[in-house]
């Protein structure tokens, strides 16, 4: 096939062709950064939280009145609670994971304000937390009874025992197994020493959007006010059951107290994710709406190319040009016109990415997206102008003796 025939077409409709290639090119480049914006996102929300998120749920307790006492109504909630049938654990604590709100602290390995420092979420909690929240151990020892510290108000920490996130391990000591780390001293709170007792494989922080969410430790102690926080763990199929029934229950064991915030992790999660999972439903109408407004100015070029050149496809017919090489000329014009296009848009693509990456802090787009995004382009490209050149090579050659 003569490529000198396609280029004096494209260069007669070079305005068509300029705006094709610059459609196709913004196209590309919108479309490829939203599959990896929305990937990414799609990623994040995936990432399992370390919990039983099916079968636990959590509740608060807030007290009011001079006769309220915390620590008592504390102990006896979650004496009750690890009583009723079907509740497998519970633990008082003083945030929620994948909830949003919560508290991180400064984590160092020296007592010195000049050394780098880490930012680490923590859970205040009881020795009754590896069970209800359904953690694996990987190293060391649960907190015994002894360990644990309650709290009046602001009374301030005695203890110095730690749990940590083997990610947290990881980003402390990355040249250490689990096992390696234990009996470590961290620095917390400034200059408080604390030492690694356990090491748990997976808790997430209570911030489900942070890339640092795995950065996490449990602390053996509880600050025991007029509000308490309690999650707890059932056994499988009895969660929406018993959610009903513990409220109910704690609600007439202390009338100086009312129940709030009761809901499930599951629905936590979902809700900690909404505003993620509304951005890529209008990415995904985005990428969408652009390919197709894309498709259809590849067929409207097409079919203006044919219709100006109806005459000459004719008389190339009436001169012996078969149909599959009218089909032939008018997919290789486009597909010319498209190379062109996603070349230029592979580099807008690569420059949008970096802008991106270091403006909003996302982690760099793999190599393998823009190579795939310029063959997908062209592929929707060829189909788009399938149907108007299969029609263009219909075209008998008694069109060339028709005067117009």
């Amino acid at each position: 096939m003569e490529i000198g025939p396609i280029l004096r077409a494209m260069i007669r409709n070079k305005l068509g062709a300029v705006l094709i290639t610059l459609q196709i090119a913004f196209t590309m480049t919108v479309v490829i950064n939203a599959i990896f914006i929305i990937n990414e996102r799609s990623n994040l929300m995936a990432r399992p939280s370390g919990l039983d998120e099916a079968n636990t749920f959590y509740l608060s307790s807030v007290g009011y009145g001079d006769e309220f006492n915390g620590v008592v109504t504390v102990r006896d909630d979650l004496e009750r609670l690890r009583q009723t049938p079907g509740v497998v654990d519970a633990t008082v604590t003083n945030a929620i994971p994948v909830s949003g709100s919560g508290s991180n602290t400064g984590v160092r390995l020296v007592d010195d304000e000049a050394a780098a420092t880490s930012f680490a979420a923590y859970y205040r909690v009881d020795e009754h937390a590896i069970e209800t929240m359904d953690l694996d151990l990987v190293a060391g020892r649960n907190f015994a009874a002894e360990d644990v510290q309650w709290r009046a108000g602001s009374e301030a920490i005695t203890t110095r025992e730690l749990i940590i996130s083997q990610q947290l391990a990881n980003n402390l000591f990355p040249d250490r197994e689990p096992n390696g780390v234990l009996g470590e001293t961290m620095f917390i709170n400034g200059s408080e020493a604390h030492q690694i007792i356990g090491v748990v494989e997976q808790l997430q922080g209570p911030w489900p959007s942070n890339s640092s969410v795995e950065l996490s430790m449990l602390q053996p102690n509880s600050s025991v006010g007029s509000s308490a926080t309690y999650l707890i763990r059932t056994e499988p199929g009895q969660r929406d059951r018993l959610m009903a029934e513990v409220e109910e229950m704690l609600v007439a064991s202390n009338s100086n107290r009312i129940i709030r915030d009761l809901m499930s992790l599951e629905q936590t999660r979902e809700g900690s994710y909404r505003i993620d999972s509304a951005m890529s439903t209008i990415l995904w109408a985005i990428i969408i709406t652009l390919i197709f407004i894309t498709s259809m100015g590849i067929v409207g070029m097409a079919v203006f190319g044919i219709n100006r050149r109806r005459k000459q496809i004719g008389t190339r017919r009436a001169l012996g040009a078969t149909r599959l090489e009218i089909l032939r000329h008018f997919m290789v014009e486009n597909l010319m016109v498209s190379t062109i296009g996603v070349t230029l848009g592979a580099i807008l693509t690569i420059a949008f990415s970096i802008v991106l990456t270091s403006s909003f802090n996302m982690p760099t787009m793999a190599w393998y997206y823009t190579p795939l995004g310029m063959i997908a382009l062209i592929l929707i490209g060829q189909v788009a102008v399938l149907e108007p050149s299969s029609c263009a090579a219909r075209t008998e050659p008694a069109i060339a003796t028709r005067s117009i």
